[in-house]
Order: structure tokens, then C-alpha cells, then sequence
């Protein structure tokens, strides 16, 4: 299963908000996408997973031979020249910590966000539910810790692991999860464990933070809207 984006673009009032993107993430695969904050990276993690409509351009979920679904959900979107609809983009994704959209409140503690999280994923959130989801990822600790102010990875891990939890969610969307500081090779694993578990990633960064990371990057242009641009990663952690 793919999400593909070709030729989008999304327009603000005065200015764009997401100049003209293409990209393909692929479940089971983390893709980093680099620009600077402020660059389209709200807008690009949001028209990816049909919560935006874009101004031109298609976003599209291209099926696989085994990819598991409903006929007429295939039959939907069999045709390469219509857009998926945006429902249907919403339904197999979910967005991560986006500035300004779902980040959570930094007066919430660790336990709030779970619970919060476990209703949003359609599941119990009693308070044993909550010690039990976090005793399985080991945070029984650090259950009345302000969300602020734990370690940066470990607040990307808890806020995307409670958004894989939603049923039927295939692809995550990370956005700047360098905003709260910690070495990139942090979330980085977290994105790469997601991706391993058979999810599709998308990670968003600074472009200093995909250079720490090994990306090969072009040369910026300069523009004050220059779109994001795929980095690939060309060494890993255990390469450096």
C-alpha cells in the first residue's frame, strides 16, 4: 500500500502554504522529508493524509496484489487519474504531533496523553487500562510527568505508538519531532521500528537534522517556500 502525492500543492490566503510536492511512502518504510520549520510541513503532513485538501494536484492510496480490503473499497480506487477521496486517506493514517494541530497540551502528564490516546484508538482508557498500556512500553515511571518534559524521543515513541493503536491505520505521519531536541538517531529508531512492524512513515525534519542523520540532500534554492524535499538516507547509525 502506497500513499502518493504528485504535483500538490496547497494555498494559503496571501501566500502558499505547501508549494507544488511530489513523494511516495510505502508501507513498511520510514521516508524523511526535509525543510526548515515554517516551510510546508504542517500543511504536507495534513494534505498526505486527506485532513487537507490540496489546491492542485492528486493524493493517491495505491493498493497492492495482498493488500487486504474490501472490494468496492478496491474498485474506488482502481482508476490512477482520480484523487482518493479524503475519507479514505483519514482512515488508513494518522498524523503525529503536529505543531499547532495535535500536539498534545504540555500541562497534560504522561497518563492523560494515554488515556486520551487509548479513546482516540476506540479502547478502553480506564486508569488500569492506562497502567497496563504503560507498563507494556515500560513507562510506569514516568506516568505523572509532564509530556513537556520528557525526553524528546521518548515523547515522539509514546504520542506515534498510541497513534498506531487506532484500527486500521497503515501509515503515520512524524512531524519535526526535532523540535524537542535529542540526537536524530533517537527518533530516527522509533520512525524505523514503526516502519519495521509494517507501517508506512513519514518523517519530517530540518534539513540540519536530516544531514545528521546521513541524508543527501540538494543544494537549498534560498526561497522563502521552498518545498520540503525527499532525503534519502544514504548511512545508518551502525555505519558512522
Amino acid at each position: 500500500m502506497q500513499i502518493t502525492l504528485r504535483d500538490v500543492r496547497v494555498d494559503g490566503r496571501r501566500e502558499p502554504m505547501l508549494e507544488a510536492t511530489d513523494l511516495t511512502v510505502s508501507t513498511g518504510e520510514c521516508l524523511l522529508v526535509a525543510a526548515e520549520p515554517g516551510h510546508g510541513h504542517t500543511a504536507l503532513a495534513l494534505v498526505a493524509t486527506g485532513r487537507l485538501a490540496p489546491s492542485t494536484g492528486r493524493v493517491r492510496l495505491v493498493l497492492g496484489e495482498a493488500d487486504d480490503v474490501r472490494p468496492a473499497v478496491r474498485a474506488l480506487l482502481a482508476d490512477p487519474r482520480r484523487p482518493t477521496p479524503a475519507e479514505t486517506l483519514r482512515g488508513v493514517s494518522a498524523v503525529v504531533d503536529v505543531p499547532g494541530v495535535n500536539e498534545p497540551d504540555d500541562a497534560l502528564t504522561v497518563s492523560d496523553v494515554v488515556a486520551e490516546g487509548l479513546a482516540l484508538a476506540g479502547r478502553r482508557s480506564l486508569p488500569q487500562d492506562v497502567t497496563r498500556w504503560l507498563g507494556a512500553h515500560s513507562l510506569v515511571a514516568e506516568r505523572r510527568t509532564r509530556i513537556d518534559q520528557l525526553p524528546g524521543v521518548v515523547r515522539t515513541a509514546v504520542l506515534a505508538a498510541l497513534a498506531a493503536e487506532r484500527p486500521g491505520v497503515r501509515f503515520l505521519a512524524l512531524t519535526l519531532p526535532d523540535r524537542h531536541g535529542g540526537e536524530p538517531d533517537g527518533w530516527w529508531e522509533v520512525a524505523r521500528t514503526l516502519a519495521a512492524s509494517g507501517l508506512g512513515v513519514l518523517v519530517q525534519c530540518s534539513r540540519a537534522s536530516a544531514r545528521a542523520l546521513g541524508a543527501d540532500l540538494p543544494p537549498a534554492r534560498g526561497s522563502l517556500h521552498e518545498p520540503p524535499v525527499v532525503a534519502p538516507v544514504t548511512t545508518s547509525k551502525e555505519d558512522r
